[in-house]
């Protein structure tokens, strides 16, 4: 399975080293959020690793929505809460939950759809900034604090209308930005195609804070430190 090399999993446990998760985040997703270093002193392992995880784990359904609560670091130990067929949580010894899963439909457990889907939505996932934030808080005339950038994942939900697929592609179909005073959101629409065909449809929902009036010098600064950090890590 690709994600091995990115967790460990031991007695039904699963563990994400600082250096698993930054290698997940910027290699598969291409995600160079700085509170995805291994050295941050904010470091969280990336939602969507434990998502690529838990469908990995427990197949892809026709129907999911998935919530994300609270950010996690290195070293916990998360095993997979199974309350019913469909609806699955992973959660840490003491209860605490950081994916619930809610899911219908059919289920497939075909390892070669499950990396396809999970390698080309964690890729589109993991390119939200500067490409579709970045016109977005430009319209809306508002911007996360460059200092302290962040944008907390809330939510996403999939749904396929069927699931004999080989290799379905995903792209963004709408983005909306709506924000009050210093908090706002993003919800991405997306879809899967496959053949010409829209087989499947999605949205991501997610959360920003400590927001500023835009100032076009201080985005082009957050880009161009952002780029040069993938650039150096791309060198290396």
């Amino acid at each position: 399975m690709f994600l091995d090399s990115y967790f460990a999993e031991q007695n039904g446990a699963y563990t994400f080293t600082r250096e698993q998760a930054s290698h997940f985040a910027k290699k598969v997703a291409g995600d160079f959020n700085p509170i995805h270093d291994a050295d941050s002193k904010r470091f969280c392992v990336p939602g969507d690793l434990l998502f690529s995880v838990m469908l990995a784990k427990t197949g892809l359904s026709q129907k999911m929505r998935v919530e994300f609560a609270g950010m996690i670091t290195d070293g916990v130990a998360l095993a997979i809460n199974t309350k019913s067929s469909n609806d699955l949580s992973l959660a840490d010894e003491k209860g605490k939950e950081y994916l619930h899963v809610l899911r219908e439909g059919e289920i497939t457990h075909n390892a070669s759809l499950i990396e396809t889907v999970t390698r080309n939505y964690v890729q589109f996932s993991g390119k939200n900034f500067p490409h579709i934030m970045v016109p977005l808080m430009e319209s809306k005339q508002v911007m996360i604090n460059p200092a302290r950038p962040l944008v907390i994942y809330e939510s996403m939900e999939l749904e396929f209308s069927r699931l004999d697929l080989e290799a379905p592609t995903v792209e963004l179909t709408d983005s909306i930005l709506e924000s009050d005073g210093k908090r706002g959101s993003v919800t991405l629409a997306f879809s899967f195609t496959e053949h010409g065909e829209v087989v499947g449809e999605g949205r991501k929902r997610m959360l920003m804070s400590g927001l500023k009036p835009y100032c076009q010098n201080d985005i082009d600064d957050l880009v161009a430190r952002f780029n040069a950090r993938k650039e150096a890590y791309q060198a290396a």
